[in-house]
C-alpha cells in the first residue's frame, strides 16, 4: 500500500522525498475510525488515517528547520485547504524551535486562492482574499499546501509571486496527486511532500468538495453519491 519516493541528489545519494501511496491501494474501513454521521454514505475510505498525517507532518518539519536554518522564513498559508496543514506544521516547528540554540525566526501571511469547481480543476487562479505580500521582499518564503493537482496552479501562484523580489520561495504540501497531467505536461513537484497519492478526489483534513468535509480527522475518497449530493447546483 505504501512506499517511499527515491530520487538521486547529484552526489548520488539517494533521498526519500515522501510516502507514496499506490494505485489501488485499499486504504481503511470507514468504520474502523470515528467519521461524522452527516457524512454517513458519502465516502468510499479513509486513504490516510490523522494520526500516519501528525507523525509525517513531524518530520516535514524538521526538514523544514534544517533547510532554513537560523536565516527565518515567512510561512505562506494558502487557505482555505491548507490551513490545518499549515497550524498543525507551524506547531511543530514552534516546539522544535523551543529547544534550538539557535531558534528559527518565523512569520506567517497568508493567501486565498480558488481554483477548484465540483471535481474539477477550473484551469484557472483567482486569488480571492489575502493581505499585501509587499512585505515578502527580500525574505524566505514557505508556502504551504493542502494538495497539488496538476501543479498549474502553484506555477501560477510562483509566478505571481516574482514581483515580490522574495529571497528564496520553497513549497510544502500534505499531499501530491499522481495524474497523467502533471508528470508529463507540468512535471512540478514541490520542495516538501507529505504524500503522493492516486489520481482520486480526496477530502478531510480540512481540504473541501465545494466548501464540505473540512472537519474530517482523516483524509478520505469520495464516492460518486457524496458528488453529486454535495454538488454545486446550477
Amino acid at each position: 500500500m505504501y512506499k517511499m519516493s527515491q530520487e538521486k541528489s547529484q552526489d548520488g545519494e539517494t533521498i526519500r522525498d515522501c510516502i507514496v501511496i499506490e494505485d489501488g491501494a485499499s486504504g481503511y474501513p470507514l468504520d474502523m475510525f470515528c467519521i461524522p454521521n452527516h457524512y454517513q454514505g458519502t465516502l468510499d475510505r479513509i486513504l490516510i488515517p490523522g494520526g500516519l498525517i501528525k507523525d509525517r507532518i513531524e518530520r516535514l518539519a524538521q526538514d523544514i528547520v534544517r533547510d532554513f536554518s537560523s536565516e527565518g522564513m515567512v510561512a505562506l498559508c494558502v487557505l482555505k485547504g491548507g490551513y490545518k496543514f499549515f497550524t498543525d506544521l507551524l506547531d511543530r516547528i514552534k516546539q522544535m524551535n523551543s529547544h534550538m540554540e539557535k531558534p528559527l525566526p518565523l512569520a506567517v501571511d497568508f493567501i486565498r486562492l480558488r481554483s477548484y469547481v465540483d471535481d474539477q480543476s477550473s484551469g484557472k487562479i483567482d486569488v480571492i482574499g489575502g493581505d499585501s505580500l509587499e512585505n515578502l521582499k527580500g525574505k524566505n518564503v514557505l508556502i504551504v499546501e493542502d494538495i497539488v493537482d496538476t501543479g498549474r496552479t502553484m506555477e501560477r501562484l510562483l509566478d505571481h509571486l516574482k514581483q515580490f523580489e522574495c529571497k528564496m520561495v520553497k513549497v510544502a504540501s500534505l499531499c501530491v496527486k499522481r495524474t497523467v497531467r502533471r508528470t508529463a505536461i507540468v512535471g512540478y513537484r514541490p520542495d516538501y511532500t507529505g504524500f503522493e497519492i492516486p489520481d482520486e478526489f480526496i477530502v478531510g483534513y480540512a481540504i473541501d468538495y465545494n466548501e464540505y468535509f473540512r472537519d474530517l480527522n482523516h483524509v478520505c475518497v469520495v464516492n460518486e453519491v457524496g458528488k453529486k449530493k454535495y454538488a454545486v447546483q446550477k
